[in-house]
């Protein structure tokens, strides 16, 4: 049986700061064992600015078996594969030791997006590209990133967004605002609206 006290102790670790790279909660309140994990990618590589969400399942054994964990955000990585986020990282198979916690763990996930084993790959076709050609493999990383990594913007910033590129066609604020709230937040409704 898990231990819910380590759990919960861990849980509390992992609670978000603004200082953190790495930070983790439960996805429902009466299950203890699946948490969503969030990690930083880490300044200097491809992966820089972007936040990737790990799907983080305990084993009723846990913390004697290590936790399965695989990428939710796809991710141009060696050792992650880009179609399933399956990992490949020896602490999450026989490396693991209950002394590790989830929080080392999303530790270590963001230090492999810094240092590759491409000698031991989860993705092949990635790994060989990464070894092949490192600016091709580098700027496909850098575009996954900006295109599945991004962290969401705040509704009030698309929408202010959303009023301003209406009004830079001729369009006065109220109009914008008004056409906007009738569209449902669609930009490209609003516009047909404004237009017609």
């Amino acid at each position: 049986m898990a231990d819910v006290n380590r759990i919960r102790k861990e849980l509390k670790d992992c609670q978000p700061k603004s200082t953190e790279v790495v930070e983790a909660a439960i996805v429902c309140e009466d299950n203890l064992l699946h948490w969503k994990g969030k990690i930083k990618g880490p300044v200097g590589t491809p992966y820089e600015g972007g936040e990737f969400v790990i799907d983080i399942n305990l084993p009723q054994e846990y913390p004697f078996v290590p936790p399965k964990m695989k990428f939710d955000t796809k991710v141009w990585h060696p050792n992650i594969s880009s179609e399933s986020g399956a990992i490949c990282l020896d602490i999450l198979k026989n490396e693991w030791s209950p002394a590790l916690t989830i929080r080392t763990a999303l530790i270590s996930l963001q230090a492999l997006l810094s240092a590759a084993e491409p000698d031991d790959p989860q993705d092949g076709v990635v790994a060989s590209q990464y070894k092949k050609n490192y600016a091709e493999f580098a700027a496909t990383a850098k575009f996954w990133t900006e295109t599945y990594a991004q962290p969401k913007k705040p509704e009030q910033e698309e929408t202010a967004q959303a009023i301003e590129s209406l009004m830079s066609m001729g369009f006065a604020e109220e109009q914008c605002k008004a056409a906007l709230q009738k569209a449902g937040g669609d930009v490209n409704s609003a516009l047909t609206a404004l237009l017609g």
